[in-house]
């Protein structure tokens, strides 16, 4: 006895669409006609997606761009683009890969798909999570965090009830973190029965292309203390959990402000902090925070801007010791001017404070080994070192006759 592949699939359509339709009209009748995990997203689209939804909606697609270009999944799908595309078109698919929020980030489809899937947004930028557009294989492989699988009506928005999709995570080879989806797309007539499979093999393919340092692009060598550790007081440096993060000026400045504000700031407070009255769009700034959350793992939140991890700085350590009175440690941890050349009003105004209340202390309270260190960071400051000598007399103290040395240097 023979079967028919394609009648058992319009059987399996037909029945998906009526379990919809008996939820969309009565919802609990849906129960027991569709998977479990089907119809908790369906309950979760429902009160968030028009049935009318006409296609997923879109990010700010430079920001998306920012944080796909130089990722770790960007420089896995380079190295294996030719499978992936032999892939798509073979089987005239379109695939796609995700971030962990479910916005895709790349696409590519054969000659059919790929102008099926631009009518629908299913494009670079746009999210393709349940409650922006519905039940869908990515969603759910995100979600589930395995391999997953939606055919025709089992997506409750009916522009792609001709769809059938399958989507496994890719992880980090190092730390196992889920980074996204890998995706695969055609009708709802085309389905095969390896297409979980091949999620799976294409997902695995991406993962083995990844660069060891994937889970923070931005790393250096590992050891060292945990959280995030910021140098911000001479020569910057930004370490996480131990490892340098190469990062350049303006996210090191963003960085900073950040962390100064754990409570987190507007985009439009944040790009006053930042930009001041520089002429810099908003979206260049969204471009710079998507590499910072990129290189700390995603543990930077929006809506506010804030820090998800521990954060330490030199500046609150040296104010801290300031405000103990203890000088010397203040010193000790006084790396010299903040970000020296920084533009940022709200750092121009923080290191002008911090300066101050390490001159002044040092003024009131001067150490000789205290005022030798701040010497070497501020060579021309003749008034604490006159303070110093000052306070030492005729003393014969060891460090008198450096001291002598440096004042000679401060008055030129």
């Amino acid at each position: 006895m023979t079967t028919d592949p394609q009648g058992d699939l319009q059987d399996r359509r037909v029945s998906a669409l009526r379990a919809w339709t008996a939820f969309v009209e009565q919802g609990d009748r849906a129960a027991g006609h569709v998977r479990p995990e089907i119809l908790k997203s369906w309950q979760r689209s429902q009160p968030r997606v028009s049935r009318d939804v006409a296609e997923a909606p879109l990010d700010d697609e430079s920001e998306a761009r920012a944080f796909w270009d130089g990722s770790p999944l960007q420089l896995a799908v380079a190295h294996v683009e030719t499978e992936l595309r032999r892939t798509a078109e073979d089987g005239d698919l379109v695939l796609a890969v995700t971030d962990q929020h479910t916005r895709i980030l790349w696409t590519y489809g054969g000659r059919v798909m790929r102008r099926k899937a631009e009518t629908v947004n299913f494009v670079p930028a746009a999210r393709w999570d349940d409650e922006s557009v519905g039940t869908n294989a990515l969603d759910l492989a995100t979600r589930l965090r395995r391999p997953s699988m939606v055919f025709s009506a089992e997506h409750y928005a009916p522009i792609v009830h001709n769809w059938v999709c399958w989507a496994a995570p890719v992880h980090d080879p190092v730390t196992g973190a889920q980074l996204g989806v890998v995706d695969l797309s055609t009708t709802w007539d085309r389905t095969h029965p390896i297409g979980l499979a091949t999620a799976r093999v294409l997902a695995r393919l991406i993962e083995t292309a990844m660069p060891l340092s994937a889970a923070n692009p931005m790393l250096e060598e590992p050891g060292g203390p945990t959280g995030l550790q910021l140098r911000l007081l001479g020569n910057a440096e930004a370490t996480l959990d131990g490892s340098r993060l190469l990062l350049n000026r303006r996210q090191t400045e963003i960085l900073a402000i950040l962390a100064l504000h754990p409570d987190g700031l507007s985009l439009d407070r944040l790009h006053a902090l930042v930009y001041g009255d520089q002429s810099v769009t908003l979206s260049t700034l969204k471009a710079e925070v998507s590499h910072l959350r990129a290189a700390l793992g995603g543990q930077l939140a929006s809506r506010p801007y804030r820090l998800t991890l521990p954060v330490a700085t030199d500046i609150e350590e040296v104010l801290d010791a300031l405000g103990r009175g203890d000088a010397a440690a203040a010193v000790a941890r006084y790396g010299g001017d903040l970000l020296p050349g920084t533009e940022s009003p709200a750092l121009v105004e923080l290191g002008e404070y911090v300066a101050v209340a390490m001159r002044e202390a040092l003024i009131v309270n001067p150490e000789p080994a205290a005022v030798i260190r701040y010497s070497e960071l501020a060579p021309y400051d003749a008034e604490v070192i006159e303070s110093c000598l000052e306070a030492l007399g005729d003393r014969s103290h060891p460090a008198v006759p450096l001291l002598k040395g440096r004042l000679a240097v401060a008055r030129g």
